[in-house]
This record gives structure tokens, sequence and C-alpha cells, in this order.
């Protein structure tokens, strides 16, 4: 062989080598490629290794944007032209933008959202820039729902401002062949002088709160002092109520006694000196207690009617005295 046929051969090696190598394509899992024949779609490679025409089959370009930080921490969004779409859901961070709130309010507002690509084939070819039309698409959207919202509920109601932008992004994006699961913003910044207002308002809120808390705790002590007191009474009262029935017991009880005592003294007498001796000695007995409450007063002197009076009286006592039951141990 001569030396012109070794380059020939050697040319034709190299030539169907590259050609080789550029027929194969391996596809990263739960990715897809596009494939065009000649400028015109020709089928959709998946997830291993393809095998595809040399020259006359070009993989579509894609564009894809990724987020980067630089030095100072700050994020930047770059868009590059891949080979292949990523089917998983991915994140797109958007930057923050300015918002007029209903009323008047301008605001910054930055939010995510989260997407996955379910038709490839619309994703490349039924919109030319797919992150920079999510991007528009949820500014716009993101001004028109916080546009018809005044500042405290747009500050308040997070949640619902969330699911209208789902609800909306989702319908526009369906046609690219993407499903939007959920838009979620991350902050929302009012101007200097509003969040300064704000601050002072919940400054006040604070310390109203804390003005009603130091009241109730005061008012809680006051009532707990007074339910004290009261209580104190009622148990003093309670206490003074038990003595009294204690003593009114007792009371009732020593007259029981006496009864008792001067039933057993009657019975005594009856049977010693029958039923007109004991009223004869009950009498007599009356009588001379009421002599002895006349002796007691000064200003009054006794004397009977007559002598015969006077020695019917002694001598009554004298009966008296010699009839007196005598009781047992005396």
């Amino acid at each position: 062989m001569t030396v012109a046929g070794i380059i020939v051969f050697a040319i034709v090696a190299i030539f169907v080598i590259v050609l080789t190598v550029k027929g194969i394509r391996i596809v990263p899992e739960r990715s897809v490629m596009m494939i065009e024949r000649l400028g015109r779609f020709s089928r959709q490679l998946n997830a291993g290794l393809n095998i595809i025409v040399p020259v006359v089959d070009s993989p579509r370009l894609v564009p894809i944007r990724t987020t980067v930080k630089d030095v100072d921490g700050k994020k930047a969004h770059l868009i590059s032209m891949e080979i292949s779409l990523d089917l998983r859901e991915q994140v797109y961070d958007f930057p923050a933008q300015q918002v007029i709130t209903r009323d008047n309010v301008g605001i910054l507002v930055d939010a995510v959202v989260y997407f996955a690509i379910m038709d490839a084939k619309k994703a490349t070819y039924e919109i030319a820039n797919l992150p920079l039309a999510l991007e528009t698409l949820t500014q716009t959207t993101l001004r028109n729902v916080i546009g018809e919202m005044d500042l405290d509920d747009t500050l308040s109601s997070r949640d619902t401002i969330n699911a209208k932008l789902v609800d909306t992004i989702d319908q526009a994006a369906n046609g690219w062949g993407v499903k939007v699961n959920r838009v979620e913003v991350q902050d929302i910044e009012p101007p200097a002088d509003v969040t300064r207002a704000m601050e002072q308002v919940m400054k006040a809120e604070r310390e109203r709160r804390a003005n009603v808390t130091e009241a109730e705790g005061f008012k809680r002590a006051e009532v707990l002092r007074a339910e004290g007191e009261r209580d104190a009474r009622i148990a003093q009262a309670e206490g003074e109520q038990k003595a009294q029935i204690a003593e009114a017991k007792g009371e009732a009880e020593a007259i029981r006694e006496v009864a008792n005592a001067k039933g057993e003294e009657l019975r005594i007498l009856k049977m010693q000196l029958g039923e007109q001796g004991v009223a004869d000695y009950l009498v007599a007995l009356r009588y001379m207690e009421t002599l002895d409450n006349m002796a007691k007063n000064n200003n009054v002197v006794w004397m009977p009617h007559s002598a015969t009076d006077l020695g019917s009286m002694i001598g009554g006592f004298k009966k008296l005295v010699q009839s007196a039951p005598v009781s047992p141990g005396e």
C-alpha cells in the first residue's frame, strides 16, 4: 500500500469513527432529547443509549435557565442552550419586581415557581423560550393579582395570592406542555415609610396588649383578694353559726337535765307526800321565793294582817320544813 493509500484509509477511518460517535446519543434519566431530520421534527429520544443518523439527524437546542450566586451572594439568572430537556420538577426563582397594590402602594414582591414539563414536544415547539415565557407570565399575573388587593390584604393573604397565581399560570402554561405545581411568594417588601408606620402601629398594639394584660392581671388579683375575703367571712360566719348551734345544744341539754332532775324530784315528792302534799309543797316553795324577792327590795316592808296570820304562816313554814323530802344519800 502506497503512502497515499494509507492517508486515504486513515481519513476514511477517522470519518467513520466521527460519524459513529456523532450517531451515539446517551440521554440522562428523566430527560428527553428532541431529534430533527433535515430541520423537521423526527422523533423523541428517551433516557438511555440511542442511535441517530449522523449529519441527517441533529438534536434540537432548547433554552435552560440556571441560577447562580456571585461573590456578594447576589443571585444571577443565566439562560443557556442545551440538547436535552429535564422532565423533573424544576424551580424558577424570579427576581423581585415592583408591584402596585389597589391602594396605590408600591411594593417589591419575590416569587418562586415550581413546574414540570409534561409534553416535551410542546415545550420545545409551542414556545420559543420557555424560561423567559414563564418568568414574564408569572410577573404579569403577580401584578394583576396584587393590583386587586389592598396592602393589608397582600401582607396577610399569601395563601390566597399563591392559589390565584397557580390557577392562572397553570392554565396559560398548559398549552406549552407545562404543569405548574405551585407558586410561592417568598417576600413582600413595602416602602421604607410604610414599614416604619407599620412598625409604629405594631409597637402601639404591643403596648396596648401589655396594658390590657397588666390590667387583667390587676383585676384578677383584686377578684382573688375579694374572693379570699369573702371566703374568710363565710368561714367565720359558719364558725360562729356552729358555735351558736353548739351553745344552743348545750343549753338545751342543760334544760333537759334540769327538767329531768325536777321531774325526778317531783316523782320522789309524790311518793313521800302524795298528790296533795306535793301541791302544798310547791305552793309553799313559790311563796318562799316570793318572800325572798320581796326581802331583797329595801323599800318594801312586809307585814301580816294579824297575829293569827303570822302564826299560821310560821306554822306553815315549820310544817313545810318538816315535810320536805330527803334526797337519797342526805
